[in-house]
């Protein structure tokens, strides 16, 4: 392939995509820069503070259990207070949570912290796929999901490589340096983001409320919240089932952080390439392909004898995980009034928040009773019965232009529909 090849694929990739997108990718690329605390924190409580194994893990589940509680209030402050000021109140929140975690001593303070923490840095993200939807055209959403998703991915191999080293010489530094990338985050918000939610229509608002409940009631959008949880506890087995089983099977930890650091390469080298392949496909058959390659990627870990082969079996579900995460994030925008865009992604964001605390109870049961195969048997299946449940569910899937009534109209560069506001009455 020839560097003119490569150089009219990176600008057809890049092209196209609205000034306040990059901004908005920016700020995430920082972020993710940043994220060092969910890297040494297990290490910092046990290591440095010395607490035993069990709190380190308790206070995991806060940060976990934080996410689940703002995922939704994420989402209803998105629409009804805006994107900017969600995103403003979240990363503010992020920094001086994350500043004070660092200073707190006592056990009970600490989880506490860890809760807000996990409350603040979750409820920005259904702001930030609602402003990319409002922001981006239905044609180039899959592409820039998939850009998003090579941010965030690409920032995290930088910070857990970075993290070690900072660890080393002061925890406290990691965390006033996280702080202070999210205050650089909120900052380039508040000077290049303007606000992308849809104008009200006085009559839409009168007539035809988007509270939680609508959301809850939307059977067919519900039903893939269902399935997004069940392809979400299979990607969840790469960090807390696979760890576990290759230390079993008398592998080290070192072991484990090369057949995983696959995943994070492939995707960074990958993620843009696959996506100029997918991003004018049929999303059912995308769907039911990563779903059904997510579970068998698992499941052949059950015949991993090696390191090599571990890392083989990384690669299939990377794979999927690639093709996957920016299909199923652009679905969510298709299935959502453009009024009710953030209660929406709150929803779909709190089923990947929910199957992060179900997997590490899941994965240590099943191995505990049954052993490793088990679990990459079950992997199997629940992959496989989510790719029959997008087959069936989505048969007759709204076009880019016929999702929920909406019409058309322009908002912050980009193509948005104009379909009817949440009520006051609605949460």
């Amino acid at each position: 392939m020839s560097v003119a090849v490569l150089r009219r694929a990176a600008r057809e990739t890049l092209s196209g995509l609205p000034r306040e997108f990059w901004w908005l990718w920016t700020s995430t690329l920082v972020n993710r820069l940043g994220g060092f605390v969910a890297t040494f924190m297990a290490l910092y409580l046990t290591l440095d503070r010395g607490y035993s194994a069990s709190y380190a893990g308790l206070v995991a589940s806060l940060l976990g259990l934080g996410g689940v509680v703002s995922s939704l209030a994420g989402g209803v402050m998105a629409d009804r207070l805006g994107r900017r000021p969600t995103l403003l109140v979240a990363q503010t929140s992020t920094a001086a949570s994350v500043a004070l975690l660092g200073f707190v001593e006592h056990p009970v303070a600490i989880a506490g912290v860890a809760f807000l923490v996990g409350m603040a840095s979750n409820a920005s993200r259904p702001a930030v796929q609602a402003m990319m939807a409002d922001i981006v055209r239905p044609e180039d959403r899959v592409r820039a999901f998939s850009l998003n998703y090579w941010a965030i991915n690409l920032g995290f191999a930088v910070s857990s490589m970075a993290a070690g080293f900072i660890a080393e010489v002061s925890y406290r530094a990691g965390f006033l340096l996280e702080a202070g990338m999210t205050l650089v985050c909120a900052v380039v918000v508040f000077l290049k983001l303007p606000e992308s939610r849809p104008e009200r229509e006085a009559k839409a608002v009168q007539e035809d409320g988007v509270g939680l409940g609508a959301v809850l009631r939307d059977g067919r959008f519900m039903s893939v919240v269902g399935l997004s949880f069940l392809v979400a506890l299979v990607f969840q087995q790469g960090a807390v089932g696979l760890p576990v089983a290759m230390g079993a099977a008398g592998f080290t930890p070192a072991d484990y952080g090369l057949a995983i650091a696959v995943n994070g390469v492939l995707i960074v080298v990958l993620q843009i390439p696959v996506t100029r392949f997918i991003e004018h496909r049929d999303p059912r058959r995308l769907l039911v392909v990563s779903s059904v390659l997510a579970g068998y990627g698992f499941g052949l870990t059950a015949f991993a004898g090696s390191v090599g082969v571990f890392a083989l079996t990384v690669c299939v579900w990377t794979l999927a995980e690639i093709v996957n995460a920016p299909t199923q994030t652009g679905l969510v925008v298709r299935l959502s009034p453009t009024h009710g865009r953030g209660r929406y992604q709150g929803m779909y964001t709190l089923s990947w928040a929910v199957a992060s605390l179900v997997a590490p109870v899941m994965s240590g049961f099943v191995i505990d009773r049954f052993g490793a195969e088990w679990l990459w048997g079950m992997c199997a299946v629940v992959g496989t019965a989510a790719g029959v449940g997008y087959a069936v569910l989505m048969r007759r899937l709204p076009g880019e232009g016929d999702v929920r009534g909406q019409v058309g109209g322009t908002v912050a560069g980009g193509t948005a529909g104009a379909a009817a506001e949440p009520a006051a009455s609605a949460v």
